[in-house]
């Protein structure tokens, strides 16, 4: 969106607000008068007319006049200048340190996070006005050295507002997001984070400007704040304290001035941080569902995907046995004695695009969360990784791309794209790596995006970070993706915020953010969770499109067998942090050889007569910390026996973890 735009639409927002229009009156007003002082006053401020001291309202001191003859009028609009300009002072160096410092150690926390926090413990344990006056003791009288001293007040509280909302903003998809797209922490933070935790900030300044105002009264009313030769509201009440029953206007009307000032200031805060706001906007609707013409729609009665056409292809071998129809839990076929267990996974081609290998994620507690995990993709495919919620699936992407929580750690394995080892790599030659060779695409587009930026500006910062492009080249690129992902009108929807699309569309914005810098891997975790089925269809063949125009490899991370089915080459089903199964769709579908892989088969909804329950898998994943001995599914698995309960598991050369895979004939898809 543009910057006129953007203005057009917060006024649009201040003028159902008459409350704040009020107070932006009433401060603009203010600055009026201090910028014309010198012009309107009818007398200096210092001017001095010992014959009219003490004098009522007259027509030639429509006011009044003070002890020394001095015109209150002229003195309370030279007060407005001095209360402006304290207040702006202080409050623009507490929000320059205190922002800086509360955003930096709460995202980056640690250490420093710590460190900052004590220091700040230790500040705000001592008075505001306490340590005003000593600072001001230390660099001396005047109204600069008073408003710095408050200025130093205000960063303490600045900052543990910064790091407070940071700390809970840090761990959201968009933050996450913007470091998949390989933009550097200052840009992350300055123009991720921080616009999207300046409401409160919003607030807490407005407030700041009226602490801060009376506090400057009340450092002069003591004496400390200005000096002679400047003029403040809290002086002239110092002033006035001798001569308030003959004189009482000399008191209320510089009171006054400072009560109003101080409410306009509480007040203004929550009007302009709802007018700034792009959510606050009520009236702003999703745009309607469109299908492009570049997307071909697959309308299907089974909302999981699998029906008659995406099995055609999964018909068992004419050589297995076939279950018997009218036994509700076919019993497999044993033969004498299990198969030796080979202790080594299926190798990984010289050429492959990634190679993951022996893969051990642990939490700061120790707990293994993913265990020896190895597979590999090569150019071109599109690989799937299955399980249920809690198997490790979404964390293996995440250590892929170095996104792993704080505390949590790669303890052992490689991860190589190429010949670039992404285990252990920090810094810029990660940053390189995120967006401009591996993208991603998470499953919630609403919080994949941020709320306060234009799709267009989330576009153009990601192209920006990994190419030369200039401003208008970025946004022609923007424009593109948007068209290539197939969003009707691009150009225009450049200016939009993400609560102005609906599901599906933000989806296509978060896969050309993903696809920006061309990457050669795009991993998609979950890209059609909350999407109905037609517009499910339309993104999976989106993505299956772009992997053949782009020539690039897809990690599809999905619980949906029917996605699964639709569009990857190979599988890796993942149970419990482990590989259970990798083999070829077809292989895995029609001839599963792990239970687990033959358990999710048999609970995917099928066409049928509507009578027969539908199949659950007993029991749920257990946590990390309380995997099972021997096989992790042996607690949930029907054919278990003494020796899957108490022997470890390795997964063996065709990439099946079972001791019992070459004596098990499962049943495949149906």
């Amino acid at each position: 969106m543009s910057t006129q735009q953007a203005r057009a639409g917060t006024f649009r927002r201040l003028l159902r607000q008459p409350l704040t229009l009020f107070c932006l009156a009433f401060l603009g007003l203010q600055v009026l008068v201090a910028l014309a002082a010198p012009l309107i006053a009818p007398y200096g401020p210092t001017e001095l007319s010992v014959a009219d001291k003490l004098q009522g309202p007259s027509a030639d001191h429509w006011l009044g006049t003070d002890d020394l003859g001095r015109d209150t009028l002229s003195r309370l609009i030279y007060g407005t200048r001095t209360a402006l300009l304290a207040s702006g002072e202080s409050v623009a160096i507490g929000l320059l340190l205190g922002v800086s410092l509360g955003l930096f150690v709460g995202y980056r926390g640690g250490w420093w996070d710590r460190i900052g926090m004590r220091v700040a413990d230790v500040m705000q344990s001592i008075p505001a006005l306490l340590l005003a006056l000593a600072l001001v003791a230390v660099l001396g009288n005047g109204l600069g050295n008073a408003m710095l001293a408050v200025g130093f007040i205000f960063a303490v509280s600045f900052m543990r507002i910064t790091r407070a909302v940071v700390l809970a903003e840090r761990e959201k998809l968009y933050v996450d997001a913007a470091r998949v797209l390989g933009l550097r922490p200052v840009l992350v933070m300055f123009r991720q984070v921080l616009p999207n935790v300046s409401p409160p900030l919003i607030v807490q300044a407005s407030i700041a400007l009226g602490t801060a105002l009376l506090i400057e009264a009340t450092l002069s009313f003591l004496g400390v704040g200005v000096d002679t030769s400047q003029v403040s509201w809290g002086a002239m009440l110092d002033a006035s304290r001798q001569h308030v029953a003959e004189h009482p206007l000399l008191a209320i009307l510089p009171g006054l001035a400072i009560t109003l000032s101080v409410l306009v200031f509480n007040l203004l805060g929550d009007g302009l941080r709802d007018a700034g706001s792009p959510r606050s906007a009520g009236s702003a609707r999703p745009a309607k569902e469109t299908t492009p013409d570049t997307t071909t729609v697959t309308e299907t009665g089974d909302p999981t995907g699998i029906g008659p056409a995406a099995l055609t292809d999964l018909t068992p071998d004419p050589a297995t046995p076939a279950a018997d129809p009218d036994q509700k839990e076919p019993r497999p076929a044993l033969t004498k004695a299990p198969a030796r267990v080979a202790a080594t996974a299926p190798a990984a081609p010289a050429d492959a695009l990634l190679r993951v290998d022996g893969l051990t994620v642990t939490d700061p507690g120790g707990a293994q969360l993913v265990s020896d995990v190895t597979f590999h993709i090569n150019r071109g495919e599109t690989f799937g990784l299955v399980g249920e919620s809690g198997c490790g699936k979404s964390i293996t992407a995440s250590a892929i791309l170095g996104l792993l929580p704080k505390g949590v750690t790669v303890a052992s394995g490689s991860i190589r794209l190429q010949d670039t080892e992404l285990a252990g790599l920090t810094g810029e030659p990660l940053r390189r790596v995120r967006g401009g060779r591996i993208g991603m695409v998470f499953q919630d587009p609403g919080s994949a995006l941020s709320p306060v930026h234009t799709v267009g500006r989330q576009l153009t910062d990601a192209i920006r970070a990994h190419s030369d492009l200039n401003s208008a080249q970025a946004t022609e690129r923007a424009a593109e993706l948007l068209g290539l992902v197939g969003v009707p009108a691009p150009r225009q929807r450049l200016k939009d915020y993400p609560h102005q699309f609906s599901g599906g569309m933000a989806q296509r914005v978060v896969i050309a953010g993903a696809l920006a810098c061309d990457p050669e891997l795009l991993i998609a975790d979950e890209p059609t969770t909350a999407l109905d089925v037609t517009i499910q269809a339309q993104v999976l063949d989106l993505l299956a499109s772009l992997r053949e125009r782009l020539s690039m490899s897809l990690l599809l991370i999905t619980h949906d067998l029917g996605v699964v089915a639709d569009s990857c080459d190979r599988i890796a089903v993942m149970y419990a942090g482990q590989i259970a199964e990798q083999r070829t769709v077809l292989d895995a579908f029609a001839q599963p050889r792990h239970p687990y892989t033959e358990a999710l088969l048999a609970a995917v909804p099928h066409h049928g007569s509507g009578d027969e329950p539908l199949a659950t898998i007993p029991g749920r994943v257990p946590p990390a910390w309380d995997w099972p001995q021997g096989c992790r599914f042996n607690p949930r698995c029907s054919y278990a026996t003494d020796g899957c309960r108490t022997t470890p598991v390795p997964i063996d050369i065709d990439g099946v973890r079972c001791l019992r895979a070459a004596e098990l004939q499962l049943a495949g898809a149906r």
